[in-house]
């Protein structure tokens, strides 16, 4: 696979908010995708938190179709009696949003858990494929997979692609050393003369570079490093190669926790909003745009939402403070000029 550095200039205007962020193995194929063994369930049930290896507690929830709800899919899908969906996970994954199962095949995770409850509702059977992150949204593009589900920010740019389901907030974190003393409160200067990771092709990426070109307009040096993987940009961060890591909440949160007996303890240095300072970030289910699924994958959410399932979808793994109150179409998003 080649660096995220050289790829960076031909996946900016199409990707999204994730970054690689774990220790976690995953499965080996590079540059392309992966069919992933999903979890089998009894008829009207959907387990999540499955073969989590500890991420999350198993909780087995019901959930049938809803008629008023899959009669808004369209007919094409219907017919083939099953929502393909993608996850941009590979290499290596990204707990507690999706990696490998502890079952060393399975992928698991809260954003295949959601999607898995989404298929119930539609009554239809959920097939997972897994990508590199800027393959996911070549599959998306091409139809090669119907929604993906994979801590996608909704943006303004990316609605001249898709269209959105919004279903959980959208923050940012940065995770140092715990016995760094960088602490990030909300305004960029403080990153003045700091050395950063963040993966390419992100949300978050685009965020860093506004704030990398605000810095140097002020004479201010703000450097932006880049690595393969997970593994490669802690030992970075273990070493003292870079101060930060810029990448989403929920995984560097639950890395913190996995370092809290090691030598090299990390913490949480500030968070910030996926959307930027003045709007409230959100992930989205996303599918090609005209496609005819968002109003539907809404709608999925928002049963979900009033019959308690997505309460304890989130209460199992952990993410409860990333709850909405309802889901949107087409919500306001990152705005173009990063506002």
């Amino acid at each position: 696979m080649p660096p995220h550095l050289s790829r960076r200039s031909l996946i900016r205007g199409i990707t999204a908010a994730t970054a690689v962020a774990t220790f976690a193995t995953g499965l080996a194929a590079c540059g392309g995708d992966s069919d992933a063994a999903t979890n089998t369930d009894t008829a009207g049930t959907v387990t999540v938190g499955r073969l989590s290896n500890g991420a999350a507690k198993e909780t087995t929830l019901k959930v049938s179709e809803v008629k008023s709800i899959s009669d808004q899919l369209p007919d094409s899908l219907k017919k083939s009696g099953k929502l393909v969906i993608g996850s941009g996970t590979l290499p290596s994954g990204a707990p507690p949003l999706g990696f490998t199962g502890s079952d060393q095949k399975t992928l698991t995770g809260s954003e295949v858990d959601l999607a898995r409850l989404i298929a119930a509702v539609f009554g239809l059977e959920p097939e997972v494929k897994r990508f590199t992150w800027e393959n996911l949204f070549v599959g998306i593009d091409s139809g090669k997979v119907n929604v993906g589900f994979s801590n996608i920010t909704d943006t303004e740019e990316r609605k001249r692609k898709y269209e959105f389901a919004s279903y959980r907030k959208d923050d940012l974190a940065f995770e140092t050393l715990k016995s760094s003393k960088f602490a990030f409160d909300g305004d960029y200067k403080a990153l003045a003369g700091k050395t950063v990771s963040v993966g390419a092709g992100t949300n978050q990426e685009r965020i860093l570079l506004e704030w990398q070109k605000k810095l140097r307009s002020e004479g201010e040096k703000l450097t932006v490093k880049y690595f393969q993987d997970g593994n490669s940009t802690y030992l970075a961060l273990n070493s003292g190669k870079i101060d930060a890591y810029f990448g989403p909440s929920p995984n560097l949160s639950y890395h913190v926790t996995q370092t809290a007996s090691t030598p090299d303890p990390t913490r949480i240095a500030g968070r910030f909003s996926g959307a930027g300072a003045t709007l409230q970030g959100l992930i989205a289910a996303t599918a090609k745009k005209d496609s005819g699924l968002a109003e539907a994958l809404a709608a999925a959410v928002n049963h979900l939402i009033d019959n308690g399932q997505y309460a304890k979808w989130l209460a199992a793994w952990n993410l409860s403070g990333e709850a909405v109150a309802k889901s949107e179409v087409d919500p306001p998003g990152l705005p173009l000029d990063n506002s």
